[in-house]
């Protein structure tokens, strides 16, 4: 979306043709609704425009429910923007913190902003790219005390402010097809800009889980998040935002609700042992956050093998940091063998899991020739060091 189109988006007949614009998914509802609303004698740059707001809304649910049945996007906005579960545990550190007056410095289509405002804190939404500002205004509107400002991030004063959220551009520059930037330096602000800024002012960073540790400053509490089972970012928090002795933490959102695991560092490593009557899988956040001891030991268990992320155990837990399976029995890794256990057992639908060894799940899956009725979980792993296919069954996870 160029300036151009927003602005003929922003007049209300716009507005009002968006908010009559039934959300729209397959090809065949597209083509109908371009057809009405073409026939309405709709200009067919702006019907183009709302039908790409409508899809961009309907796709929007998932990261912000109800709220972004009014909200405005940009296709990169949208892709890089906080699922608002996510936000609002960030706007809580701040409002935890006392600080309320918080600068939400590259603030995208303002998801973050929008946490915060809801939370009563005094924001000021800064991003340096003028169609995303003025999306980010239009999904502020309804908070008073949210406002937004066209500016760079790397000079914004942020003496004015009680505490600053930075969400640095990993990406190039553009509304859609942007790639990423695999250089700090290249980020906007830079990271040593970010890192600076956090030396005299709270401040929490946003970054992407998969950052190169090294880069982690030791001043930081380290905040790995996975959302249903996905690893959806890496938060750095400074001064009070930073809680005392904490430096690992692993935030798991899904069914459950919100768990967390903490550590004051790396958790120490549990040995290697046998495989037991069950089979655990960590979240993506405690492996980033690098709990895994530390949930081994909550579970009685240890390693199945060395730098590979499994854990097994003699007891039955459920818990939120990890999918838990019971052993049912192991095989060699060979396909022809498995194929045939499978069919005896009347099994036809199979979960593939892997660690520590090179097979593609769906072509492995291909090759099973599945035809029966029950279901099994096939892990793929190492064990004793032989590549072995562990049978299970998925333990009722109340983590969904």
């Amino acid at each position: 979306m160029d300036a151009a189109e927003l602005t003929q988006l922003l007049t209300p007949a716009g507005m009002d043709l968006l908010d009559r614009t039934p959300s729209v998914s397959d090809g065949g509802e597209i083509v109908r609704v371009v057809s009405r609303l073409r026939a309405e004698g709709h200009d067919p740059a702006l019907v183009a425009a709302v039908l790409t707001q409508a899809k961009l809304r309907q796709k929007a649910r998932g990261k912000f429910g109800d709220f972004a049945a009014r909200m405005l996007f940009t296709e990169a906005g949208l892709e890089q923007a906080t699922r608002l579960q996510v936000a609002a545990q960030h706007a809580g550190r701040f409002a935890a913190a006392g600080l309320h007056r918080v600068a939400d410095l590259g603030c995208g289509i303002g998801g973050d902003a929008l946490a915060m405002a809801a939370l009563d804190l005094d924001v000021t939404a800064v991003d340096r790219d003028e169609v995303t500002a003025a999306v980010a205004t239009h999904n502020l509107a309804p908070w008073p005390n949210a406002r937004v400002e066209l500016g760079d991030a790397a000079t914004y004063d942020v003496s004015t402010v009680d505490g600053v959220w930075m969400d640095p551009a990993r990406r190039t520059s553009g509304h859609s097809d942007t790639r990423r930037l695999a250089d700090p330096d290249d980020w906007s602000p830079s990271l040593d800009t970010v890192f600076a800024a956090a030396t005299t002012t709270p401040t929490g960073v946003k970054l992407g889980p998969g950052i190169d540790r090294d880069l982690i400053p030791d001043t930081a509490e380290a905040q790995w998040t996975s959302v249903d089972r996905e690893v959806v970012e890496l938060a750095l928090w400074f001064g009070p935002l930073a809680r005392p002795g904490i430096c690992r933490a692993a935030t798991v959102i899904g069914p459950h609700g919100i768990a967390e695991l903490t550590g004051a560092a790396d958790a120490e490593d549990v040995e290697v042992g046998p495989l037991g009557a069950y089979l655990y899988e960590p979240d993506g956040a405690v492996i980033r956050a690098r709990l895994i001891g530390d949930l081994a030991r909550s579970l009685d268990g240890h390693m199945l093998s060395e730098g590979i992320a499994y854990v097994t155990s003699d007891q039955a837990v459920l818990t939120p940091f990890a999918q838990g399976f019971r052993v049912v029995d192991t095989m060699p890794l060979d396909v022809k063998r498995l194929a045939a256990r499978l069919a005896a057992d009347d099994i036809g639908t199979v979960e593939i899991k892997k660690r520590g060894v090179d097979v593609d799940p769906a072509e492995f899956r291909k090759r099973l020739r599945l035809r029966g009725r029950g279901r099994v979980t096939l892990v793929l792993t190492r064990l004793e060091g032989r590549h072995t296919a562990v049978l299970c069954e998925r333990l009722t996870d109340v983590a969904g």
